[in-house]
């Protein structure tokens, strides 16, 4: 990291610069939409690229890297940005080029596509219970002194760190600050997976035949096995079959959830051909350089030539303790500096590769969304989205390429908001598939319906980190008890009266009540401004049904037939609310027709999420 002090800019789309922590970057005209944007990890207003009164934006979405089961953080980024793509589209008018990628080449596909396919030939082998101990024991102890090993790095990276934080002057010890934060929440990832390897030792001690060994050590096996025989897989179909597969799971359980397709969806595979012309054009223009068959990008020319590296997390910047696992060749000695980042890896054993002017190989992480996004979208995006774990490196990785793909052109911001959805912790760590703490999106989907899942999602603030535990869920489950109660209240209020030759005359309640619902409309509008707050929303609309409860209380003691309950007044309240929920997604039907649109709520439903 540089030990220099950290300043945050961003551009407006007007072109006037705007730096991190002053007062101005918030201001705006009255009722502008303020969304949190990562480039400041702030506030601002938002406006389109094309202008202050268009409607049109560009939106580019981090999709799945294919390579496992999808878990419930991951539905947490995807739902979120759902309800956010909703609200944009359905509530403020814009219309949207919604693109996602899908990553369907990438190291940790590589990586799991051969150990199950080495683990499915080991397991039809001919082993003995003893030997497949055996071979489950040296592939634990090795896994054990290697995450050993990352364990105690961390634990150094720490102590330095903390020793280079109380020497720093003070205008450097904010960034500091935030870099030892994050290498302290690493240690307690490496403590955690080094648990989870001692608890495989102990299980392992008591197991005898060979499914038991498995059902402990299987992870461990297929590591293992890829070690000695990882090379040996030449088979490119196996990759192509394991990226498919799930795929085809991703496809299914966003639409469990009720998440809305793209408009364009990318695969890595079908853009290599630009890929390449990409990383070319870098080269071109002297910000990446060829190493042994590799292109790598060059941060150093990359900041001479006048860029800023490293504008989402810069104190995080060369520090391999906090790269993103994908980033599997950050320390080698191919790199001129120890920030340059791979748009092209060489060829080797076991991988699959395609042709380019350096040789056999295939593309780096980051490059692909850089190349697809640019050919679709171009020069300047509107919102670019993603999981909070994305900001470093992929993220400071991204607009990098691109500004140097464009250097020529002039860009210096090619994303104009970064929007990060918040971790989902559980019992203290992120969920994660590395520190195997996670929940399958199937597997949640037998305990909760689509409804609730995403219910759960809109009671939180979509950028801050939010927990998956038991206080979550019951607030959910509580909210969705009150919507039911309300729309079976209004159903009962309405059944059988006729809404035109009933009492239509109002009293005092009618009025209070009305007023209540123009206070609320103009309250949720106010919150949806304000960084599209979807909790402060739920909060709003519970005030304006308990507001309708009462006035419902109040009509049934009174049983007066000069003054009934007014019906249109109780299906406006309801169609409003309607329409909010529906907005959401939380209702599956048009929003004027009130209600939920199925009277399942429970457990297993994969219903009520909308399309």
């Amino acid at each position: 990291m540089s030990k220099a002090s950290i300043v945050r800019e961003w551009t407006r789309t007007d072109g006037s610069k705007c730096v991190g922590g002053s007062e101005d970057n918030a201001k705006a005209p009255r009722g502008s939409l303020m969304l949190y944007n990562s480039l400041l990890d702030e506030k601002v207003p938002f406006v389109p690229a094309s202008g202050p009164g268009s409607k049109s934006l560009s939106w580019y979405t981090c999709g799945p890297t294919v390579y496992d089961v999808l878990h419930m953080g991951h539905a947490r980024n995807y739902v979120t940005f759902d309800i956010i793509r909703r609200v944009l589209e359905d509530y403020f008018g814009y219309n949207i080029l919604y693109v996602m990628n899908v990553t369907d080449v990438d190291d940790k596909i590589i990586l799991r596509a051969r150990r199950n396919y080495l683990l499915a030939k080991y397991k039809e082998g001919k082993h003995t219970d003893a030997e497949v101990k055996a071979f489950a024991e040296k592939a634990v102890q090795n896994s054990f002194a290697k995450q050993s090993a990352k364990l105690a790095e961390a634990e150094a990276f720490v102590v330095a760190a903390k020793e280079e934080q109380e020497a720093a002057a003070a205008d450097k010890k904010g960034g500091l600050q935030r870099q030892l934060n994050e290498l302290e929440g690493a240690i307690k990832n490496e403590a955690h997976k080094l648990s989870q390897i001692q608890t495989a030792l102990s299980a392992l001690g008591q197991a005898g035949d060979s499914a038991t060994i498995y059902a402990v050590a299987s992870d461990f096996v297929a590591e293992e096995l890829d070690r000695e025989q990882g090379k040996s897989v030449t088979d490119s179909s196996i990759f192509r079959a394991h990226a498919a597969k799930y795929e085809a799971e991703f496809t299914q359980d966003m639409d469990s959830l009720g998440v809305r397709r793209p408009d364009v969806l990318t695969r890595v595979s079908e853009y290599m051909d630009e890929i390449v012309d990409y990383v070319k054009k870098i080269v071109d223009n002297g910000m990446a350089y060829e190493s042994n068959g590799s292109v790598y990008f060059d941060t150093t020319n990359f900041r001479a030539c006048g860029h800023i590296y490293g504008k989402l997390k810069p104190w995080a910047v060369g520090s391999s303790a906090l790269a993103a696992e994908g980033e599997s060749n950050f320390e080698t000695s191919e790199k001129r500096s120890y920030t340059d980042f791979a748009l092209w890896k060489a060829s080797k054993p076991g991988e699959p590769f395609w042709e380019s002017p350096w040789g056999q190989g295939r593309p780096g992480w980051h490059i692909e969304c850089s190349a697809m996004a640019s050919t679709l979208i171009g020069s300047r995006m509107d919102i670019h989205t993603g999981g909070d774990d994305l900001r470093f490196p992929h993220h400071d990785n991204e607009p990098a390429q691109a500004e140097a793909f464009y250097h020529n052109e002039g860009c210096h911001q090619w994303v104009n908001y970064f929007l990060h959805s918040g971790h989902l912790e559980i019992e203290g760590l992120k969920m994660s598939k590395s520190l195997k703490n996670f929940i399958t999106i199937m597997e949640a989907l037998k305990s909760f319906s689509a409804r609730q899942l995403r219910l759960l999602f809109v009671l939180q603030s979509w950028n801050k980190s939010m927990v998956y535990g038991e206080a979550s869920r019951a607030e959910m489950k509580a909210r969705e008890a009150q919507l039911n109660f309300f729309f079976q209240n209004i159903e009962v209020a309405v059944r059988g009266v006729d809404e035109i030759t009933s009492c239509a005359k109002w009293q005092a309640e009618e009025r209070d009540l009305s007023q209540k619902l123009q206070a609320v409309q103009n309250q949720v509008h106010e919150h949806l401004l304000d960084n599209l707050n979807t909790a402060a929303v739920m909060d709003t609309l519970i005030e304006l049904i308990k507001s309708t409860n009462i006035y419902l209380s109040k009509k049934r003691e009174s049983a007066s037939a000069a003054a009934p309950a007014q019906p249109l007044l109780l299906r406006k309240v309801a169609t409003y609310v309607t329409r909010m929920l529906s907005m959401f997604g939380i209702v599956d039907a048009s929003w004027d027709k009130p209600g939920f649109a199925d009277a399942a709520s429970g457990a297993g439903d994969a219903k009520g999420a909308g399309t």
